[in-house]
């Protein structure tokens, strides 16, 4: 394929990628017995959960069921190994496209062994709901669910070289937009008695979606100067700046505090029942919202640790003969880069946790539950993907411009 793509050509590309990952979701495992499964995991949290990523695919068993979690999760271990053994740190750094190709073969092969991992404990998992439970099943199974998340990988792959936006994104955006139709009767508004309620919760619904757009769209601008930069008597010139995003992690910090906190209320529940006094502390709203708060700050330093090294923005500072104003090059740089990046940290992630709660934080004060049904989470990952889609085409539009001038 030839890079050089118009935005037409771009946009159609992703649009068929989308339709054929679409199919395979209603393409099922032979031998599954399709309606206990919905019947028995439409109540499940997790399975719910994990939906959202796999457009419904965990409650058909279809052949692309699994999705792009394989392949999100092993781009987060790939991050990991680069952060913890140097020499993978040294590929990334220092060998440019050749590196990069490296790190992502490592990373196919990741989401081959997690494909495989998963649709292992999805094949043993559905053996209730099968008619004829034997080996030969179980191997078509895996071989079948690894396949399909090895075709969702590279549909994403695709997406992101030849088409429109981040491939894993636009199709985590596809999912979610699937979802809505089949769930429309939860999107709705319960407890309406008058004009004032009506107001405040289409009040409530702008500030929301106000609120995500400035997450996904703020950043710091740390200002630097190079000596390029100085005229006569050393006078500035021009300046530019460092951009750092208020939410560096974006919506990921809340999807995993998410399945963070699910996975053992959901598990205490299945063991232990809920009238336990384990389940009765975690079922507490404050204990509840308090370690869900810790949870979503913790995954957001952990991801803005993975995403921004201070020290290699020092370096890579120096290298250029560049520095911040008023403030040496070197540790005290380090040291500088990091407090900001930290305070954006802390800030950005009590604005998801405000987010995630906001519904249940309505509801308390004005007795009204305010779309019920409406995952924040969701809402945050829409807009998230929306707005780098809309940067996206509108950088292809300019340089379509700027192609037609120099012609």
């Amino acid at each position: 394929m030839n890079k050089k793509k118009t935005l037409t050509q771009r946009i159609l590309i992703t649009l068929t990628i989308l339709f054929f990952s679409r199919i395979g979701m209603f393409i099922p495992i032979p031998g599954i017995n399709q309606t206990e499964v919905t019947e028995s995991l439409n109540q499940n949290t997790i399975i719910n959960f994990l939906n959202i990523f796999s457009g419904g695919g965990f409650t058909t068993i279809g052949i692309f069921s699994l999705g792009i979690i394989p392949y999100i999760n092993s781009s987060i271990i790939t991050q990991l190994l680069i952060k913890i053994i140097p020499t993978l740190e040294e590929i990334q750094k220092n060998e440019g496209e050749a590196g990069k190709q490296k790190l992502n073969n490592i990373t196919r092969y990741l989401t081959l062994l997690w494909g495989i991992i998963q649709s292992i404990s999805i094949a043993l998992w559905i053996k209730p709901y099968t008619f004829n439970w034997n080996f030969n099943f179980l191997f078509d199974s895996i071989i079948t669910l690894t396949t399909g998340s090895m075709i969702i990988m590279w549909f994403a792959e695709i997406i992101t070289e030849y088409g429109i936006g981040n491939g894993a994104s636009i199709l985590i955006f596809q999912n979610i937009i699937s979802n809505i139709p089949k769930n429309i009767n939860n999107y709705k508004v319960h407890n309406i008695n008058n004009i004032n309620t009506t107001l405040l919760i289409a009040t409530a619904c702008i500030v929301i979606l106000v609120i995500n757009i400035l997450i996904q769209d703020s950043k710091r601008k740390i200002e630097i100067v190079s000596s390029k930069q100085l005229g006569y008597n050393n006078k500035l010139i021009t300046q530019n700046y460092i951009p750092v995003k208020l939410n560096q992690g974006g919506v990921m910090p809340i999807i995993f505090a998410s399945a963070a906190i699910a996975l053992p209320q959901y598990t205490i529940t299945n063991i232990v029942g809920t009238n336990s006094l384990i389940y009765l502390i975690i079922s507490n709203n404050f204990i509840y919202g308090t370690i869900y708060l810790i949870l979503i700050i913790t995954f957001s330093y952990f991801y803005s640790s993975i995403i921004l090294s201070t020290n290699d923005m020092a370096e890579n500072l120096q290298k250029v003969g560049a520095s911040i104003p008023s403030i040496r090059p070197g540790n005290e740089t380090i040291n500088y880069l990091r407090n900001i990046i930290n305070k954006l940290t802390f800030i950005g992630s009590i604005f998801l946790f405000i987010i995630a709660q906001f519904p249940l934080i309505a509801a308390k004060i004005s007795q009204v539950n305010i779309l019920q049904g409406l995952g924040t989470t969701s809402l945050l990952i829409l807009v998230g993907v929306a707005i780098d889609t809309a940067k996206q085409i509108q950088t292809y539009i300019i340089s379509e411009q700027y192609d037609n001038i120099m012609e």
